[in-house]
């Protein structure tokens, strides 16, 4: 029998890379797009194929696809910083866009395209009513640029005859060689914690291995045009984060710092300042303003677990102390 044949955008990148090591497993012909020069660091397995994809460039894409017989796609490539907000939709909106046009044209045996979206497309349509959850039937509202560039993705998808797809709407997204949330294990590791806001806040995770399972649950069971919340199931205060990652390091003392929103609107603000000066991206930035300021990230994920089977395994404490575990074994802490 003739292996089913998957392309993974965003290969290179801390969640694709799981997914191409997950397709392989899985016994798929898995090919890797990666744009010229990214490291393929975690992409050394000899079994996969590797192409260079330029989503910018429509003719590249029918060019390259043509003839590639894709079974499956998954789009996990993506901006979750850029120094200029337009970038976000060069790369997130017209990006998948392309992409999804040009493998409808050119992959007439294609059954599913999954495309990595974000509960970010829905803003804060629950921070009103601290204890309802986001569900798959609020009207989307974002407020970041990130947001609302995977948003108009989405919206683009549907219009793109002929494509079969589906969307995976994943909360905050946790693991090994994931950059942002170590970025917490380093300042918990040197003996800061510092938390946005001064009023509770309703968080969300998901570990990587868990989305990586709804991502192939999509290939197989998704339903045209559908939209799936993904979270490990759980809700957490602010503090239980910080906690978990603190107890895996042996329990060092801690300085808790909470800053007022004001304050941290300065600071992202001036991130974002010096970020467009050095033309270096930083994580504070005003998109990240927007993110810290949102109070309910509670999500329902009961239609991924009644239309996919979905079955999230990792609660945040495992996923944390597999995680901790990562970083220390490839001595990032």
């Amino acid at each position: 029998m003739k292996q089913p044949k998957i392309l993974i955008t965003g290969a290179s990148g801390f969640i694709g890379s799981f997914i191409a090591e997950e397709a392989l497993k899985r016994g798929f012909e898995t090919w890797a797009a990666v744009r010229k020069g990214s490291s393929r660091r975690y992409l050394t397995d000899s079994r996969l194929h590797f192409i260079e994809l330029d989503l910018g460039d429509p003719g590249d894409l029918r060019d390259k696809l043509t003839g590639s017989g894709f079974n499956y796609v998954v789009h996990a490539a993506g901006a979750t910083k850029c120094l200029r907000k337009d970038d976000f939709y060069r790369v997130n909106t017209d990006g998948t866009a392309n992409l999804a046009a040009a493998v409808v044209e050119t992959c007439p045996g294609l059954e599913r395209f999954v495309f990595i979206s974000s509960l970010s497309v829905y803003g804060p349509v629950r921070d009103d009513s601290p204890g309802t959850p986001i569900t798959d039937g609020d009207t989307p509202r974002p407020t970041t640029a990130y947001g609302e560039s995977k948003l108009m993705a989405e919206d683009a998808l549907d219009g793109i005859r002929g494509l079969h797809f589906s969307v995976l709407r994943p909360t905050g997204v946790y693991g090994p060689r994931e950059k942002d949330y170590f970025m917490m294990a380093k300042s918990i590791k040197s003996h800061v914690d510092f938390a946005a806001g001064l009023k509770p806040q309703s968080l969300t995770f998901i570990y990587v291995k868990d989305l990586v399972q709804a991502v192939f649950l999509a290939l197989e069971r998704g339903r045209d045009g559908a939209r799936y919340i993904l979270s490990d199931g759980e809700t957490y205060s602010s503090r239980t984060f910080s906690d978990l990652i603190r107890r895996e390091l042996g329990g060092p003392w801690l300085l808790r710092i909470k800053s007022p929103l004001w304050l941290l609107r300065v600071i992202t603000a001036c991130g974002e300042a010096v970020g467009r000066l050095t033309g270096r991206m930083t994580a504070l930035n005003n998109d990240k303003y927007k993110i810290m300021k949102q109070r309910n990230w509670r999500c329902n994920i009961a239609k991924a677990v009644a239309e996919l089977g979905y079955k999230p395994e990792y609660r945040l404490d495992r996923g944390v102390r597999e995680t901790m575990q990562w970083y220390k074994d490839n001595k990032w802490i």
